[in-house]
């Protein structure tokens, strides 16, 4: 694991377009009549993203990229929670009110980039094979 050596623009570029999530659970929890799968398809939609970016682009490390991503996001959304909660319900809310849920937060997006990262190495592995066979 050589953290020196991730491609961090690429890395926070990715976990940023991962906010995409909260605010579309804001946008389906304000507006009636959307569907409540939406932010369930914006996670498969983010993953395949993701998958695509580091899987066909043969970043390094896809598998500690993407975890950092995850990460990244994570950060990134605990902060957001909090300025959302406090601007638009008047009171602080979320992972910043209840700071024992911060570990679960990370540990989960980190996971979620770990079986990102996988699936990207895998498209790797699959795009080196296909090469050789050429």
């Amino acid at each position: 694991m050589d953290f020196k050596r991730l491609r961090w623009p690429l890395v926070v570029g990715l976990g940023a377009l991962a906010l995409v999530r909260p605010l579309l659970n804001i946008v389906t929890n304000q507006v009636e009549g959307v569907d409540v799968s939406a932010p369930i398809l914006a996670t498969v939609a983010i993953s395949l993203v993701w998958i695509a970016v580091v899987g066909l682009y043969r970043v390094g490390q896809p598998v500690l990229t993407l975890v950092c991503a995850g990460l990244v996001y994570a950060v990134l959304s605990i902060v957001l929670s909090g300025v959302l909660s406090a601007t638009l319900g008047g009171e602080l809310q979320g992972p910043l009110a209840q700071p024992v849920a911060i570990v679960p937060v990370l540990l989960t997006n980190a996971v979620w980039g770990a079986l990102a990262g996988l699936l990207a190495l895998g498209l790797q592995r699959l795009r080196a094979g296909g090469r050789r066979e050429r």
